[in-house]
């Protein structure tokens, strides 16, 4: 059944707000909190004071007054999920300010990272090209190495063939002159 405030439970009972609200603390007159608000159904004035079921007037009334609670909560819930989509909204824009600081970073870092990699590219070209030029190097020190120890080699073998022409030489000398010898 309906409720009602203790308000208009004195307009119903035509009893004081004073004796209603003792009728309620005494247990009496059992009512509902709504809030901060007392709620009482109709049927325990009825009960209590005899009150005869209440008018069209009454039954306008408290619907209207529920209306008006249902309403007054749709508002609130209404501002309450304004506040929240505000506060999502204001996150959002936090994180996509966010996003782009980190996208310029990371441009940034990409661009430096190109920098030195066209740096060290460069660096590591120059290295190759000295590498190579060392190693060239020493291939001709090398080959000419090679070439004086084959220049040593055939003059140490035209010295050793001379040598042993002259010990031939000597050899033949030596037996000539033996013979001239004993034929004289």
């Amino acid at each position: 059944m309906a409720k009602v405030g203790v308000q208009r439970a004195t307009e119903l009972t035509g009893k004081s707000k004073s004796t209603i609200q003792r009728a309620m603390k005494a247990g009496k007159l059992s009512y509902e909190m709504d809030g901060n608000r007392k709620l009482i159904d109709v049927s325990e004035l009825e009960r209590v004071y005899g009150v005869s079921t209440p008018s069209t007037e009454t039954v306008n009334e408290t619907p209207s007054y529920e209306a008006e609670l249902q309403k007054a909560k749709h508002t609130l819930e209404i501002d309450r999920l304004e506040m929240k989509i505000k506060m999502l909204s204001d996150q959002l824009d936090g994180a996509n300010t966010q996003i782009d600081d980190l996208k310029s970073q990371r441009d940034s870092w990409q661009k430096q990272a190109q920098q030195v990699l066209l740096t060290s590219e460069h660096s590591q070209k120059q290295a190759d090209d000295r590498i190579a030029e060392l190693q060239k190097r020493e291939e001709s020190r090398a080959k000419a190495m090679q070439a004086k120890r084959q220049q040593e080699l055939q003059r140490q073998k035209a010295i050793a063939a001379s040598n042993q022409n002259a010990r031939q030489n000597n050899s033949l000398f030596k037996a000539l002159f033996t013979k001239s010898k004993k034929a004289s």
